[in-house]
């Protein structure tokens, strides 16, 4: 069977500043695209459940950040290991490529012209004050431009962003994260059917 990626993120409930444990954050909701079907679909806390075959389906998880927040975060609703999963971080990789870290915003703002609808305080706040459809709004927000992020780097095997000399190019081999992971079809299903 063909696997295909999902781009995803997530927002929390709380923050670092309020619990310094990833499993303490709380999901409120995860927005992700699906290549398979090439559709964009919210999940609240209360469907998680729906999302895990969707995760464990997929031939990569890309996300920004995704390694060492939005997963950690959401591993504390998993009942298997999400570690196990394959995973492409385009922060990390950037990382990795020029000594530091960048954010989504530096990123899409210097590669693609765009800026972020907002930041993932004003989730939090959505989620206090009950305006669900704005934080799913902004949650798939970010979703779409990591999408777009990630295929202009595929398509054009560099990204931007500026530094105090101008803008610059980040050199970048992605096409392979749109490929089937053939590494992949050992991953364990996790969840207990």
């Amino acid at each position: 069977m063909r696997k295909y990626p999902i781009v995803l993120d997530l927002e929390t409930k709380h923050t670092f500043r309020e619990y310094s444990e990833h499993e303490k954050l709380g999901v409120t909701v995860v927005g992700v695209y699906n290549y398979e079907d090439k559709q964009f679909k919210i999940y609240r806390e209360s469907t998680l459940n729906q999302l895990f075959p969707v995760i464990e389906n997929s031939s990569y998880v890309i996300g920004f950040n995704n390694r060492s927040f939005d997963l950690p975060v959401l591993q504390a609703y998993y009942p298997g290991d999400l570690k196990k999963m394959p995973v492409f971080d385009i922060l990390e990789d950037v990382r990795d490529k020029i000594g530091r870290r960048l954010s989504l915003n530096d990123l899409i703002s210097a590669t693609l012209g765009l800026k972020k609808s907002g930041h993932g305080l004003m989730a939090i706040d959505y989620y206090r004050e009950g305006k669900w459809e704005e934080l799913e709004k902004y949650c798939l927000d970010d979703v779409s431009l990591t999408k777009d992020l990630f295929e202009y780097g595929v398509k054009n095997q560099e990204i931007n962003y500026l530094s105090e000399n101008g803008k610059l190019a980040i050199k970048v081999d992605w096409k392979k994260y749109l490929e089937e992971n053939k590494n992949n079809n050992d991953v364990a299903m996790t969840l207990p059917f």
